[in-house]
């Protein structure tokens, strides 16, 4: 990949900061020593599967491998066993790998599903893939029908706007030949396969559209058979999410129950035959991603109680595995309490009929208290042959004035870092957690602009700061902002002599956001307002916000929400205003063109929007391809800001700007379950010599960091917003 337009850096928020891998436990272990390690501990690896030993004998020989002449016998024996799980291992992209276990050594060979079947295709490029299980392998008219994969992927592109990717398919274990289950203009998620290999459930958005929901999100359950599943597709289950089958008859999955504080997760049970649905966990806490071991057993992972996670938790706030046995219902059996009490547990599956029950969850154990491990930027397959992308371990990403450094804050917004020839370093820092954020190279001097108070609280006084002589060691810090406003998001003109800022002054009581330019950079303000003049660019009640000057200095992109209609709720689902979309403003005449929107009726969120260095692009973050995995499958954190979703551009022409408005065209940079936001976009390429950054650019390697991780098992950080906050004893 040349990457002649250089790279695109951005963040992850809700990925937590300590590798994910997958461990198992007999049912019920009596200690901490009946964990069993099940992969080879490289990068994050969740959301297992066993493989059968039968579809695994397929796999074996598709993929060459032996060891010695008796690999079928020691398959079926036992001594090599098969699991099929997401790893981020490969360009970290979220995708399908399967896992050899060779049980007398302990030995784990990892292969991709490009390893099986093929690097071109639906097993190549940018995409995520996810829920993989095993179907086939039973008689039909005297035939045995080969083995498939069943699995999600977001390899196909979508048009439609704030529509899901998420689409089911088989894969042939033996020929490689590919088929889509879910039907064209259907998406679906969480696959499930039937104990006889001849059914599909799914959580399908069949029916309905996405409206911005991102933890409940109302799917419906739906069974396909696996041979004919555009004809035999049938809905079940009525507002239900991760379907898991009991029996041929029997379907476990989870849902939201009742309203407002009083509503609660629970695993449920589901009768085809009947029709008759009876909640399996109590309704005084949470219990979400059923699997089953049977009709009346199943294991799930429950929070038995709520946490603000404003405070040291208690064993019973953590995410735990149960299983819960119809007959006894009020006596579950205890799982990873036994084994790990102060760690959060995801995702149960069954292994061995039930003897087993494995899970993923936080490799503490790998730290000693305290420490930090070397943090690291980890390259992603792009989807364009001449831009990079890499995932960098802070927040807000900022590329110097000639785009070989490059800083960030870190995820408590307490400091910020610098990255260059040096390694990475703190080059400010701040007394307390969320008081700075947003940095901003200032486009021709050695000079780093931050924002310093809370964030994210637009009735708070928030400063725009000058940090001088960044990369020389002064680093002099001077307040440019004053009045007790919220000033945010600074960026330069080109000469670097004034910035484009946000900010509520003139907002009045509903704290609306304006666009200014503060004509001075250097001198600021002043206290009383006499240094430099601050010259208004917006005026109106709405939120005009994360704000870019062009290369060219002609116009500046920001995000807003002024066209939000006037009877929308004051809330989108519970959570910030919504209709985002990003415009652009001609500096001189201060006209305006909505570039791009993410629902047709400008519903949703396109923020954060930056200019490619030649101007002829523009990256964002959207939810312009919806939620892309049921998100009680993922860890549960406080949303003090709304998930975006993912990276996408657009391009843009340079020179016509009314020629851009309502972009429609857009390409999906990034495919992840969490959300990827706050993207930079540098003249540099990941491989160019003279980015001292790139440096730290690792494309195959894992390196987690979290200083506040406890080697005990117990997982001392948690997410409040994009802030990943330590406990105040630490």
């Amino acid at each position: 990949m040349v990457e002649s337009r250089g790279s695109i850096a951005f963040f992850a928020s809700y990925r937590p900061p300590m590798a994910l891998d997958i461990f198992c436990c007999t049912a019920p272990p009596s200690s901490p020593k009946d964990e069993l390690h099940l992969t080879d501990g490289d990068s994050y690896n969740y959301n297992c599967q066993p493989i059968p030993p039968a579809a695994l004998k397929t796999i074996v020989e598709r993929l060459g491998v032996s060891r010695g002449d008796a690999v079928e016998g020691d398959i079926d024996s036992g001594r090599i066993t098969g699991l099929v799980f997401v790893s981020e291992r490969e360009h970290n992209l979220e995708t399908l790998h399967i896992a050899l276990r060779f049980n007398d050594d302990g030995e784990v060979q990892v292969f991709s599903l490009a390893d099986a079947y093929g690097g071109d295709g639906l097993f190549s490029g940018a995409r995520m893939e996810d829920s993989g299980c095993i179907a086939g392998g039973y008689e039909v008219d005297g035939r045995t029908v080969d083995h498939y994969l069943v699995y999600v992927s977001t390899k196909e592109p979508v048009r439609e706007r704030r529509s899901p990717w998420n689409v089911a398919y088989k894969t042939n274990l033996r020929t490689g030949e590919t088929e889509r289950l879910t039907p064209p203009g259907t998406f679906d998620i969480s696959p499930s396969v039937s104990p006889s290999g001849k059914k599909v459930a799914v959580a399908s958005y069949q029916g309905k559209k996405w409206d911005g929901e991102i933890k409940n999100l109302n799917t419906n359950i739906y069974v396909m058979s696996l041979e004919n599943p555009s004809q035999d597709r049938e809905r079940v289950i009525e507002n239900g999410g991760w379907p898991s089958w009991g029996s041929e008859d029997v379907i476990f999955f989870h849902r939201k129950d009742g309203d407002g504080e009083n509503s609660c997760w629970g695993v449920f049970r589901h009768t085809l035959s009947t029709g008759e649905t009876v909640r399996v966990t109590p309704a005084a806490f949470d219990a979400v991603t059923p699997a089953a071991i049977d009709e009346t057993r199943v294991a799930v992972a429950a929070i038995r109680q709520k946490s603000e996670f404003s405070d040291v938790r208690v064993e019973a706030q953590y995410r735990h595995i149960e299983v819960f046995d119809m007959s006894s219902p009020e006596q579950p059996l205890q799982i990873t309490r036994n084994t790990r009490p102060k760690a959060d547990h995801f995702n149960p599956f069954v292994m061995d009929g039930g003897k087993f029950i494995g899970y993923h969850r936080c490799k503490s154990e790998l730290l000693q208290h305290g420490d930090d491990l070397p943090r690291k930027f980890h390259k992603l397959q792009s989807p364009h042959e001449d831009v990079g992308v890499f995932r960098v371990s802070g927040v807000f990403p900022t590329f110097s004035k000639d785009g070989s450094q490059l800083a960030f804050v870190d995820n408590e917004f307490k400091s910020v870092w610098l990255a260059d020839s040096q390694g990475m370093r703190v080059v400010f820092k701040t007394d307390d957690p969320d008081s700075v954020f947003s940095p901003l190279w200032n486009s021709k001097k050695d000079i780093l602009y931050v924002c310093m108070g809370p964030s994210f609280k637009a009735s708070e006084t928030l400063e725009i700061h000058s940090i001088q002589n960044v990369s020389t060691g002064d680093r002099k810090s001077r307040q440019l902002t004053f009045g007790g406003f919220n000033n945010a998001f600074p960026s330069t003109n080109p000469d670097g002599t004034k910035f484009v800022f946000r900010s509520t002054r003139d907002g009045g009581a509903q704290y609306s956001k304006n666009l200014y330019i503060m004509e001075d950079a250097d001198a600021g303000e002043g206290e009383d307002g006499s240094q430099s003049t601050v010259t208004r660019m917006t005026a109106g009640e709405w939120t005009d916000t994360h704000c870019q000057w062009s290369p060219n200095g002609k116009w500046i992109v920001f995000s807003s929400n002024r066209d939000r209609p006037a009877d929308a709720p004051e809330r989108d689902h519970g959570l910030d205003p919504g209709y985002f979309a990003v415009y652009l403003m001609d500096v001189a005449s201060r006209s305006v063109v909505r570039v791009i929107r993410s629902g047709y009726d400008v519903a949703g969120h396109v923020n954060h929007p930056v200019f490619s260095p030649d101007g002829r692009s523009i990256a964002v973050t959207s939810d312009l391809a919806a939620v892309t995995a049921d998100p009680m499958s993922l860890p549960l954190f406080l949303h003090s800001v709304r998930p975006y979703g993912d990276i996408f551009t657009v391009d843009i022409d340079p020179d016509d700007m009314a020629r851009n408005e309502d972009v429609e065209g857009f390409v999906r940079v990034t495919h992840s379950r969490y959300e990827n936001s706050t993207p930079a976009w540098t003249v540099f390429s990941t491989h160019d010599p003279h980015a001292q950054w790139n440096l730290l650019v690792v494309e195959d390697e894992h390196v987690p960091s979290c200083p506040y991780a406890h080697p005990d098992g117990g997982e001392s950080w948690h997410m409040t917003g994009q802030i990943c906050i330590p406990k105040r004893h630490c």
